[in-house]
């Protein structure tokens, strides 16, 4: 009955402390009101047995409910409806920078590293979606694959169709890879910009020294999270190409310029991370999930209706249904 409804005045339920007090003055005040008359016999007395002088303590029942209804009514039922607004009051562009090479087939993640990648950024991206998000892809030259964009449907459209592929040229060119993201947030009016730069390799590649891709990025306030892709010692990686098209395997020992990632994110203010298997690497995007938050303003509105009129009426009507049979079908017993 009460589902929804807050009291703003609970303080009146005490006066509920008195009804027992009151019942006992009326079982007090019933007996000695009660008059006996003593005769020697009933004979000559006709004798009928009426319902009416058993229920005139309804009338009393009556005003105990019409004073409990008037006590709720003060304590002042109300049911409140609650709507929010949010408002992102701090938007984040971020550009997602990712290795194509060939080494990114390898099986140490299952069942590559690149689908491993692409199944967890997936997830990072439906999380964001107060931002916007860009994709840039590079071996050994890089090219924009999605401008940043809140369209999130484009976006996961965009890294699902992400593969390796002869089309750019063999190698890693991590400075191509950061210059390209570099200019696409260079631009932004977003309050927070960031890169988060992926490779399994070291720079072997590219016209763009990877130092002076991440001082542009200083320059435009561009924060750098960079990630060490691969496991610890050897990974079986594609060495050659079949005559059918298919990849040979072969185990290859992992080589990843930790010390070149690391100065890239502290120079740029970011961090840098070593994923050496899916786990790690889910932990890692949920790290920088974390580290990089939307601040989003929350507006409530409450609505008050208050709820007190229908017990006040309801209490008027049980004391003029005591009154009403007071004076008319039990006026006689009392």
């Amino acid at each position: 009955m009460f589902e929804g409804i807050e009291f703003v005045n609970k303080e009146m339920f005490w006066l509920l402390l008195a009804f027992p007090l009151a019942i006992l003055w009326y079982l007090l005040k019933h007996n000695k009101q009660t008059a006996e008359l003593k005769i020697s016999s009933l004979k000559g007395f006709k004798i009928t047995n009426s319902w009416l002088p058993k229920l005139r303590h309804l009338l009393f029942v009556l005003r105990l409910i019409a004073l409990a209804l008037l006590i709720t009514a003060l304590a002042r039922p109300q049911s409140v409806d609650v709507s929010t607004k949010t408002k992102t009051t701090r938007g984040i562009d971020i550009v997602m920078a990712i290795d194509v090479s060939a080494s990114m087939l390898a099986k140490d993640l299952s069942p590559n590293r690149l689908e491993a990648l692409k199944k967890v950024a997936a997830e990072f991206i439906k999380g964001r979606p107060n931002d916007r998000i860009g994709l840039v892809e590079y071996a050994g030259e890089s090219y924009t694959k999605t401008p940043i964009t809140s369209d999130k449907a484009i976006v996961l459209r965009s890294l699902k169709s992400i593969k390796y592929n002869t089309i750019i040229e063999g190698g890693t060119a991590i400075g191509m890879g950061l210059a390209t993201s570099v200019n696409r947030l260079k631009d932004s009016k977003a309050t927070s910009k960031v890169i988060i730069l992926l490779t399994d390799g070291v720079n072997n590649s590219g016209f763009i020294d990877p130092k002076i891709a991440s001082e542009l990025a200083v320059e435009y306030g561009i924060k750098t999270y960079t990630i060490g892709l691969g496991t610890n010692g050897m990974a079986l990686s594609p060495v050659a190409i079949l005559p059918n098209g298919n990849f040979q395997y072969g185990r290859i020992q992992v080589e990843i310029d930790e010390e070149l990632l690391k100065e890239i994110a502290e120079v740029t203010g970011g961090k840098y991370f070593r994923a050496t298997d899916n786990k790690k690497l889910e932990e890692i995007y949920d790290e920088i999930n974390k580290l990089e938050k939307t601040e989003i303003e929350e507006f409530k509105y409450y609505n008050y209706e208050e709820k007190y009129r229908p017990l006040v009426i309801l209490a008027g009507l049980f004391l003029l249904m005591e009154l009403l049979l007071r004076y008319t079908i039990f006026r006689s017993f009392i």
